[in-house]
């Protein structure tokens, strides 16, 4: 049952604030106190708390661990589109995906990863793009890591499925070669192109990261706006890590890379880097 109007004081908003920097890195100012009421409430309502205080105890409890990755989630905006930021397809279209293609023909394992996949349209585009240029890319060792740490729509983004009026991005062409209606209102992506993506859930912030295959492009794009710039740039200097040598990065277009130097890159265009050596 619903409760009205949930109390809320400052040491919650703070609480919320550790919470979140804590477990995913995200930094939160104090003009977004009545922005994390608004988002948060709900869940207090939900599971039938009157106070955020008594619900963040849930939360924080071992019972509330799936309460705790919906909290993360919904202090997140998951805005996304197919070939959002065109300029950056064009570039793995272009560059990138002709200078692996004789490589995977060759045998070599080639991998690249949408580290903030949400909802599906970023790895999904990824995938349309490397099909369109290497056709034969699933009978190959090509593969795209597509991650969130939002499991619900990484189970969305799995499913490959769409309504009409959220694949505006992807041209009619495309649709007609890579995906399939399904009901009334919706496509799905089907053939060999499925074989391509592979989604997991992934803590950006976890330090550990289960992954040991270097990439030969990484999409990370319109994350580190929650973080501060220590989380950022650490961020930055991780990703680079994983990234094969001439390898590349793609971030948002309201985002910077600024210690090119310690992160080993070199800025190629004002949202692309490139790994040096």
């Amino acid at each position: 049952m619903l409760v009205d109007d949930p109390d809320y004081t400052e040491a919650d908003f703070q609480r919320v604030c550790k919470i979140a920097k804590d477990v995913a890195g995200i930094s939160m100012p104090e003009s977004k106190k009545t922005l994390v009421y608004s988002r948060v409430s709900r869940r207090v309502r939900e599971n039938g708390y009157n106070n955020f205080r008594n619900y963040l105890n849930f939360v924080e409890s071992p019972d509330g661990q799936a309460e705790l990755e919906k909290l993360i989630c919904v202090l997140t905006t998951n805005v996304t589109s197919f070939f959002r930021e065109r300029e950056h397809f064009t570039h793995l279209e272009k560059v990138v995906i002709p200078s692996v293609r004789e490589r995977a023909r060759a045998g070599e394992r080639i991998r690249f990863w949408s580290a903030a996949c949400s909802t599906g349209p970023e790895p999904w585009s990824m995938a349309m793009s490397v099909m369109t240029v290497f056709p034969e890319a699933a009978m190959h060792d090509v593969r795209i890591l597509a991650t969130d740490i939002n499991s619900e729509v990484v189970a969305q983004a799995a499913s490959g499925t769409y309504r009409e009026e959220e694949i505006e991005g992807i041209p009619n062409e495309m649709r007609m070669q890579f995906m399939e209606p399904v009901g009334q209102d919706s496509l799905r992506f089907t053939g060999s192109i499925c074989k391509l993506p592979a989604f997991r859930v992934l803590n950006l912030n976890l330090e550990g990261w289960p992954i040991k295959v270097l990439f030969s492009a990484i999409f990370c794009r319109n994350v580190v706006i929650y973080f501060d710039e220590p989380t950022r740039e650490h961020l930055w200097r991780r990703l680079s890590a994983r990234l094969e040598p001439g390898g590349f990065l793609y971030v948002g277009h309201s985002e910077r890379v600024v210690s090119l130097r310690e992160c080993g890159l070199e800025q190629i265009a004002p949202t692309t880097y490139k790994k040096v050596g």
